[in-house]
Order: C-alpha cells, then structure tokens, then sequence
C-alpha cells in the first residue's frame, strides 16, 4: 500500500513541478511585456534581444523536458 501511495505521490509531484518550472521559464522571457503589442519605447535592438530570449527560453524548456524523460528510467 505504501509503495502506491508513493508512486501516485511522485507523479503528482512531477507534473506539479513541471508546470511551475514551465512558468517560471515563460515569466522570465516575458520581463513584463505583452505578447500581444510591444512595449512602448523599446528599441528594435531591444526587441530583438527579447525574441532571442524568447527562443532561448523555448530551447530550454525543450531540455528540461528531455532530461526529465531520462531521470525517469
């Protein structure tokens, strides 16, 4: 019994901390603008940097995903 209990336990954890880092990486490539319509006075410098940061950011998340379907065996 104790063994499902943490089995259940584990994958509820999994997929919690899944989606908390999931956000954390979408929160720190936004830095508070919107997707929608740019920030006002930015610069086209800056708007690239951020479109880096942005795929940066998708590039990451792919790893993280990747590594933990390794940690799983």
């Amino acid at each position: 019994m104790n063994q499902i209990l943490n089995m259940v336990l584990r994958m509820f954890m999994r997929k919690v901390i899944s989606k908390g880092m999931d956000k954390g990486f979408d929160m720190a490539a936004k830095r508070g603008s919107k997707k929608d319509k740019p920030a006002e006075g930015v610069s086209e410098a800056d708007r690239a940097e951020m479109a880096a940061t942005r795929q940066k950011q998708k590039r990451a998340k792919q790893a993280m995903r990747v590594t933990r379907r390794i940690g799983r065996f």
